[in-house]
Order: structure tokens, then C-alpha cells, then sequence
């Protein structure tokens, strides 16, 4: 039997399967705000750079600092953040 790879695992069947799922870059065009009950998330407006949803535009939250013109590997395009709301509620 071949030796298993550092990051992969082993199915049932015993073939190796990768433990990472495939991530997708985006280009931060715009910083919105911050959000978060302490202010700890940014939320920003991303443009995907490949994959099925190409040149879509996102509405994301990102914990750390960024900027504009910052790289972000999203693994998933489908999913969109909610806007940020001046009223302070959650409705």
C-alpha cells in the first residue's frame, strides 16, 4: 500500500481524499463599515476573480485587518452578507 499524504485522509474505499476545499479569490473594491457587536468584523464589497461566478460582486464580513485592493479566498460565492443597518436593531 502507498504511503497517505500528510493532508489527505482515507475513505472507506481507500482512496485518498484532499482535506481542503477549493477556494476562490476576490478583490476587495470597497470597505462598507464595521460590524459585529464590538466592532470586531469589517464588512466589504469583494468582486470574484475566477470560477462559476465570475465578476460577481459580494457584500462579505472579514475579521482581521483589511484594505482595499486586499486579496480574499472565499470557499463559497453563493452566500452573501446582510447590509449593515444604521438603526442598531436586529429587524
Amino acid at each position: 500500500m502507498a504511503p497517505i499524504k500528510k493532508n489527505s485522509k482515507v475513505n472507506k474505499k481507500g482512496k485518498s481524499a484532499s482535506l481542503f476545499t477549493i477556494a476562490v479569490p476576490a478583490s476587495v473594491e470597497e470597505i462598507v463599515g464595521k460590524t459585529g457587536m464590538r466592532g470586531e468584523a469589517t464588512q466589504v464589497r469583494c468582486k470574484v476573480l475566477e470560477g462559476r461566478d465570475q465578476n460577481k460582486i459580494l457584500r462579505r464580513n472579514v475579521k482581521g485587518p483589511v484594505k482595499i485592493g486586499d486579496l480574499l479566498m472565499l470557499r463559497e460565492t453563493e452566500i452573501e452578507a446582510r447590509k449593515i443597518s444604521s438603526k442598531g436593531g436586529r429587524g
